[in-house]
């Protein structure tokens, strides 16, 4: 079995008087967790038993009863009558955080050690890091079990708070997403944005745990697969459904990113036009903290709605897998501090598209992959020649990074070239996974002057790379080119009749 988990965020309308009831029960909530974390620390051993098991070993230490009227470290010094749901919520999050410390503390003296073992030389750097600190302050949010909440419907929710002087249950109205069928709810949270309170609710689904790739492509013809083409001119990406058997079914064309890259582009202009009339950006302290915000929330915002409809149209077509270019190295083109930022801002963009898809294509039943972008763009879908890329109205020749359509000399194939793009990434999918297991390939033969093993001499099999494998050369060959992600890409005369309506942008 698998599992799907999500968080449901809501709004919450309340009094004005109830966000300093809010305020001050996660400040207590805040001390009670900084309490248990400095009794964990006076005893460590804690951290060697299972959760459950540290759990009841703290609230011995903690929790006065008939059997255990006096305990250690007594939690009465904090306040008096905390709820248990409370106390336990508290104790959980100081054991997730102390094992984190201790994890990064062990590995630090790990790397500390090591670094001392080695022979004193000369011209040697001594070991600076510094080792993790504790934390100094605490801003958790504060869990509601089991006991703390009740009567929840789609407009409110009813909350156990300490409001300063007592524990009183407080009633509040939510303004959100409704919980979808099949999900189990978990213990809300209180979260502060700002000046608004949040209720953020964990929920679960249980399904069966789809099969691999693998699997799935050499056990079932009719396996059908969505490969996406990531962009950076007007089709943000293009998305092809096709068989294993190389049946083409369908493709969908997801537009806005001239519109994006404009919106982008305008604000990028007025932070470098403030910054010259400056000429000051003082330290520790965002400048421009207004216009990094739009953007950063518009881009955020893009992404969503792409991913969301990828996956809308992977299901809408019966697909189980998702497959992606795997771009990890993408550098933006010299130039414009806007326009190089625009650039940088848009890569950015794409590893979100493609991290939100992930998640969003799991709580689907489907699967997520990516495959090797090399010359993805420039491979003929149908014989895998290299193809002639050009703008309408152009030349039919050479190769035009960013252009919309596509000829191969070979087949005559002619359309889109980034739907072209889409189906030579699925196809490498489906010729990776139906790929038989190779033998290791034999040593090659030592012609001229075959040296013995006896003088040290190696022949390297195989290039052992210490940094990971460049993609300077990936998809279009220049210095900035990786994949169908392009400026500049021209108007077609025809757009492809499976464009949706464009994508549209919080304005100011």
């Amino acid at each position: 079995m698998a599992k799907a988990i999500t968080t449901i965020r809501q709004s919450l309308h309340y009094q004005a008087q109830h966000a300093d009831y809010f305020a001050a029960n996660q400040a207590l909530y805040n001390r009670v967790v900084a309490f248990y974390f400095d009794c964990i620390q006076a005893h460590e051993g804690v951290l060697d038993l299972t959760n459950t098991e540290a759990l009841t070993a703290l609230e011995m230490l903690t929790h006065a009863t008939e059997k255990n009227p006096f305990p250690v470290m007594p939690l009465s010094a904090i306040a008096e009558q905390i709820p248990a749901y409370f106390r336990r919520g508290a104790i959980n999050a100081a054991l997730g955080t102390a094992r984190s410390f201790y994890t990064h503390l062990a590995k630090w003296r790990t790397r500390r050690d090591k670094a001392e073992a080695k022979p004193t030389r000369k011209g040697k750097k001594q070991f600076t890091e510094r080792p993790p600190r504790p934390p100094r302050s605490w801003n958790k949010s504060v869990p509601f079990y089991a006991g703390q909440w009740k009567e929840r419907t789609g407009s409110s929710i009813v909350l156990k708070v300490w409001t300063g002087t007592c524990w009183s249950w407080v009633k509040v109205r939510t303004l959100g997403r409704d919980v979808p069928e099949m999900f189990a709810l978990g213990s809300p949270s209180l979260v502060c944005k700002g000046k608004q309170w949040w209720l953020h609710t964990p929920i679960e689904k249980t399904f069966s745990r789809p099969a691999t790739i693998a699997e799935q492509i050499t056990t079932n013809a009719a396996t059908r697969i969505c490969a996406i083409d990531l962009n950076l001119g007007e089709q943000l990406a293009v998305c092809t459904v096709q068989t294993v058997e190389g049946t083409i079914l369908a493709t969908r064309f997801i537009g806005g990113g001239r519109e994006i890259a404009g919106f982008r582009k305008k604000h990028l202009g007025r932070i470098a036009r403030n910054r010259s009339q400056t000429g000051i950006i003082a330290e520790n302290e965002q400048d421009n903290a207004d216009l990094w915000r739009k953007i950063r929330h518009a881009d955020d915002h893009i992404a969503h709605l792409v991913s969301t409809r990828i996956v809308q149209f992977a299901c809408e077509q019966g697909a189980s897998i998702l497959v992606f270019e795997h771009l990890g190295n993408l550098q933006p083109a010299k130039g414009q501090y806007s326009h190089r930022g625009n650039s940088k801002r848009a890569f950015w963009m794409k590893g979100r598209i493609f991290s939100y898809a992930k998640y969003k294509a799991w709580n689907q039943g489907m699967i997520t992959s990516r495959v090797n972008p090399r010359n993805t763009s420039r491979e003929c879908a149908r014989c895998h020649s290299l193809i002639v890329r050009y703008a309408q109205g152009q030349p039919v020749e050479g190769y035009t990074p960013g252009t919309p359509l596509c000829l191969c000399q070979q087949c005559q194939m002619r359309g889109n070239a980034d739907r072209n793009a889409s189906l030579v990434i699925g196809q490498r999918l489906i010729a990776r996974s139906q790929e038989p297991f190779k033998e290791k390939p034999h040593a090659p033969v030592r012609r001229a002057g075959r040296v013995e093993k006896s003088t040290g001499v190696v022949l390297s099999q195989e290039a052992k790379r210490k940094k990971g494998p460049s993609l300077s050369d990936v998809r279009h060959g220049d210095d900035n080119a990786h994949g169908t992600a392009q400026e500049g890409t021209l108007w077609m005369d025809e757009r492809p009749s499976a464009i949706p309506p464009p994508l549209r942008l919080p304005l100011e």
